[in-house]
C-alpha cells in the first residue's frame, strides 16, 4: 500500500531496499520453492522413522459355527474364514462367541546400509531444494534490481522528454510572436508547430514505456501496479566498489551450489540403488490369544459350547512366536545393475550441465567488467556533452530571438541537447546496470545492495 501514489497524498518513495524485500515476501515461485523445502525436510524425518520396527496390534470378536471339513484351501483375496473344528458327518449349525488378541513386531534390522542410505538420499534431496531456494531467491533479486533500475531510467527519461516539450512549447510561443508581429516568415510558425508535435509523441512514448517497466516491476514485487516513486539520490554518484578486481568464486555463487547439490544427489541415488542387489534381515515376534465359547470336550459332545458372550470372548489359549527371517530376491541385481548404470549418466549429465553455466558465468563477469568500463567513459563524457549542449541551445536561441540565426539552427541545437539529457540519463544508469550484472555474476548481491 506504501508503494503506490495515491490522489490527495504524497507518496512515500520505494527504496531498491525495500522493492527487494517485499518481492521476496510476496513472489509466489519463491513461496512455492520454501514450501518444496519444507516438504522435503519433513521427508528426511520420515525417512528416519521408517526404520523403526512395525508393531501392529489386533482384536477381533466373533460369532458363528465351527464346522470343519479335511481338504485343501486357498484364502485368495482375503476371502477363505478361519473356522476350526473337528470334521463332523453332517452340518450343524451350533454356534459361540469367540476372540483373537494379537500383537506383532516384524523389524527389518539390516540390509547391508539400505535405510541409512535412504536417509542420506532424503537429506540430498533436502539439501537441493535449499539450494534451489537460496539461488531462486539471488536471481529475483537481480531480476527485481534490473526492474527497478529499468523503471527509473525509463522515468528519467520521461522528465527529459516533458522537458524537450516544454523547451519546444516556449520557443513556438515566441516563433509566434515574432510571425504575429512580421518579423519572420509564417514557415517558421509551422515548423515551430511541428517540433512540438513531434516532442509530444516521444513523451509519450516514453511515459508507455515507463509503464511497462512499472507493471514488470510490480508483477516481480507481487503487488498491484500502480505510479512508483522511486529513489534517484544514488544516480548522481559513482558505485564505491572497484568491480575489475573481484573475480567469481565457483564455491560460493548460488546457482553452482544449487547445480552442484543437484549433483550429489545423484550420486547418493546411485549408493541407495545399489543396496538393493543385497538382501534383508528382519526379526519378527506375534503373540496370541485366543478365546472360544465351544468347550474341550466338543468333539466328543457337540452340545459342550455356550451362547454366552463374555464367557466366548474371555482368552483360554495362547501362543507366541520368535524369529529371525531373511528376504533376497535373487533377480534383483539384473535390474539394479541397469538401473545404477542410468543413475551413473544421469550424474554426469548433471556434471555437464554445471560446466555450461560455469563458462558461462566466466564469460559474463569478463562481460560486466567491460561493461563497467564503457559504462563509465560514458558517464564522464556525458557531463561534458550536456554541459556544452545547454550552452549552444542558449546562443542559438539568443541569437535567433535577435535575427542571426535560422529556425534550423535552433531546432538542431534543440535535438542535440535533448540526445545530451537522454545520453545522461542512460550513461548514469548503465553505471549501476553493470555493477548489478557484475554482481549476478560473481554470485554476490551484496556487492550490489550493500552501495545503497
Amino acid at each position: 500500500m506504501f508503494l503506490l501514489q495515491t490522489a490527495g497524498a504524497a507518496a512515500q518513495t520505494l527504496t531498491i531496499k525495500e522493492a527487494v524485500q517485499t518481492a521476496l515476501n510476496n513472489y509466489g515461485t519463491i513461496k512455492a520453492k520454501a514450501n518444496y523445502l519444507q516438504a522435503s525436510k519433513a521427508t528426511v524425518q520420515q525417512s528416519k522413522r521408517e526404520y523403526l520396527p512395525n508393531l501392529s496390534v489386533s482384536a477381533q470378536q466373533d460369532y458363528g459355527t465351527i464346522n470343519g471339513q479335511n481338504g485343501p484351501l486357498y484364502g485368495f483375496g482375503g476371502l477363505g474364514v478361519a473356522s476350526s473344528g473337528v470334521p463332523l458327518p453332517t452340518q450343524n449349525w451350533n454356534a459361540a462367541f469367540g476372540a483373537l488378541y494379537l500383537a506383532n513386531i516384524n523389524w527389518e534390522f539390516f540390509a547391508f546400509g539400505r535405510a541409512k542410505e535412504k536417509i542420506k538420499t532424503a537429506v540430498s534431496v533436502a539439501a537441493r531444494d535449499e539450494r534451489d531456494w537460496q539461488q531462486e531467491q539471488f536471481r529475483h533479486e537481480v531480476r527485481v534490481s534490473g526492474a527497478y533500475l529499468n523503471l527509473l531510467a525509463a522515468q528519467r527519461l520521461t522528465r527529459s522528454w516533458e522537458r524537450n516539450l516544454e523547451r519546444a512549447d516556449t520557443f513556438r510561443s515566441v516563433v509566434t510572436r515574432r510571425v504575429k508581429n512580421g518579423l519572420i516568415a509564417g514557415v517558421d510558425s509551422s515548423l515551430a508547430n511541428a517540433e512540438v508535435a513531434n516532442a509530444k509523441i516521444a513523451l509519450t512514448r516514453a511515459r508507455d514505456l515507463e509503464q511497462e517497466q512499472a507493471n514488470l516491476l510490480a508483477q516481480l514485487m507481487g503487488v498491484a501496479p500502480g505510479d512508483f516513486v522511486l529513489d534517484t539520490v544514488f544516480l548522481s554518484r559513482l558505485p564505491s566498489v572497484v568491480t575489475d578486481t573481484i573475480s567469481l568464486n565457483t564455491d560460493t555463487h548460488p546457482l553452482l551450489q544449487y547445480y552442484r547439490s543437484r549433483i550429489q544427489l545423484s550420486r547418493e541415488q546411485e549408493k541407495y540403488i545399489k543396496t538393493l542387489n543385497y538382501p534383508a534381515f528382519s526379526l519378527f515376534s506375534v503373540l496370541q490369544t485366543r478365546a472360544s465359547g465351544f468347550h474341550n470336550e466338543y468333539t466328543q459332545d457337540q452340545t459342550a459350547f455356550t451362547h454366552d458372550y463374555w464367557e466366548g470372548i474371555k482368552p483360554t489359549r495362547s501362543n507366541y512366536l520368535v524369529g529371525v527371517g531373511v528376504t533376497w530376491n535373487l533377480t534383483s541385481p539384473l535390474r539394479v545393475r541397469k538401473q545404477s548404470v542410468a543413475q551413473d549418466f544421469t550424474s554426469k549429465a548433471l556434471q555437464n550441465e554445471m560446466e555450461v553455466v560455469d563458462q558461462q558465468l566466466k564469460a559474463q563477469v569478463v562481460l560486466a567488467d567491460t561493461k563497467m568500463k564503457n559504462a563509465l567513459d560514458n558517464y564522464r563524457e556525458a557531463a561534458i556533452q550536456i554541459k556544452a549542449a545547454s550552452e549552444a541551445y542558449l546562443q542559438k536561441t539568443v541569437m535567433y530571438r535577435n535575427g542571426l540565426s535560422t529556425l534550423v539552427d535552433v531546432t538542431q541545437a534543440l535535438y542535440t541537447l535533448n540526445r545530451a539529457e537522454t545520453d545522461r540519463e542512460i550513461a548514469y544508469s548503465n553505471v549501476w546496470q553493470a555493477l548489478l550484472l557484475k554482481a549476478a555474476a560473481i554470485g554476490n548481491f551484496g556487492l550490489f545492495i550493500n552501495e545503497f
